[in-house]
């Protein structure tokens, strides 16, 4: 999207001009998921797929909102000395956390503004746009009010927005993904710790094909803090007798020696998942490091089955997108991503098989679903940033 073309909508909405433009990435997971609130290893990495803002200062403490892809919400006008979360708000409730926790931070804002926004990431689709706009309005707010925060500072308000504003239970890796973002590189980061790496994402004479469901999942309202709750069980009965603080701190042999602790069907497939989880994570960079894509694409495949039967959040969807990518040549691995229950899957594709990969499993989908799926060449992107005009 060029920053003329926002400015124009934003002039066209507002009556006057735009002053500023930015951008916030979507994220896509490469391996690691439902592993973040238990304390193990992600592997994201952010896209050039994202939400774009237009801004302009105003002279009064007013904040008005305005999305193009939630046009029926019309204009959101909030008071900068008075955010509070309000339902009907919606949208908004998002950016709003955000300065709630600035505020909560110390930090002072000594006017209001007018905001554009325009995202090209699927609505609904598991790319993180929740993510996108809590740390594009973070970035945009450290640069307007010259706020002394770094990015990984907004990334750990992103959490607490998502968590105390909004009401979801989430780990931190969306917001990671999207605030620490780098162009071609992956981020390798221990939940538990926050230690975190880069590492290039080399793919050779393949790409990452990002395959969109268009089945909708909302975060707050899937079985997302249902996992969580399960695997918080299952650590607590593991920690009657283990010393550890996440199921992260454990590998397969221990446990394996370890389950008879937990003693519940549902609940040792839910911390299985989890473990299991964590250590394919850390397998499948050393393997990207060493250049050994098939190994790479091995364990993506490993976790979505893990995802299917061990955690159970994927669904037909899902399962059948990974399925047939599987069955097509020139495919490395594929898994779903993201939350689950809906959203995206990706897969691994030779470059000069995306278009028979695309048409053949957009076909089988279409038939085994009864609509199309839509598919996006991921790249894979810098965080949130200004753009020039």
């Amino acid at each position: 999207m060029k920053s003329a073309d926002l400015k124009q909508e934003f002039k066209a909405q507002f009556g006057t001009d735009a002053q500023r433009v930015f951008f916030s990435p979507g994220r896509i997971n490469l391996i690691g998921e439902h592993t973040d609130y238990n304390g193990g290893h992600v592997f994201p990495c952010a896209i050039s797929l994202g939400t774009y803002a237009a801004y302009a200062p105003r002279d009064d403490m007013q904040a008005r909102f305005y999305s193009a892809n939630v046009a029926q919400q019309g204009t959101v006008t909030v008071d900068l000395n008075n955010l509070a979360y309000r339902k009907e708000d919606g949208w908004t409730n998002y950016p709003k956390g955000m300065l709630v926790e600035l505020n909560q931070a110390g930090y002072q804002f000594d006017h209001g503004f007018d905001l554009y926004v325009h995202g090209n990431l699927p609505d609904g689709a598991g790319l993180s746009s929740s993510a996108s706009i809590e740390l594009l309005m973070g970035f945009i707010a450290k640069t307007v009010y010259n706020l002394p925060v770094t990015n990984l500072d907004l990334v750990k308000m992103g959490q607490k927005d998502e968590n105390n504003f909004i009401g979801v239970n989430s780990g931190i890796m969306d917001q990671f993904a999207v605030g620490m973002g780098k162009k071609d590189q992956a981020i390798l980061l221990d939940t538990n710790t926050m230690a975190y790496e880069y590492s290039p994402v080399e793919l050779g004479d393949n790409v990452i094909v990002i395959m969109n469901t268009n089945k909708r999942r909302e975060l707050a309202d899937s079985k997302y803090n249902e996992r969580r709750g399960e695997c918080e069980a299952a650590l607590a009965k593991l920690q009657v007798q283990l010393d550890i603080q996440s199921l992260g701190d454990l590998d397969l042999n221990s446990f394996d020696r370890a389950t008879y602790l937990i003693n519940d069907a549902t609940l040792i497939k839910r911390a299985r998942h989890a473990v299991l989880e964590n250590q394919r994570t850390i397998q499948a960079t050393e393997a990207l490091k060493e250049n050994d894509l098939v190994t790479f694409g091995h364990l993506v495949n490993a976790s979505h089955v893990s995802l299917e039967n061990d955690y159970e959040v994927t669904g037909k969807e899902l399962d059948t997108l990974a399925t047939t990518a599987w069955a097509q040549p020139g495919v490395l691995g594929a898994r779903m991503t993201g939350a689950g229950f809906g959203g995206c899957a990706i897969a691994i594709v030779a470059k000069d098989q995306v278009a028979d990969f695309e048409k053949n499993v957009g076909a089988t989908y279409e038939q085994e679903i009864g609509y199309a799926p839509i598919f996006y060449v991921a790249e894979i992107a810098d965080g949130p940033r200004e753009l020039a005009d």
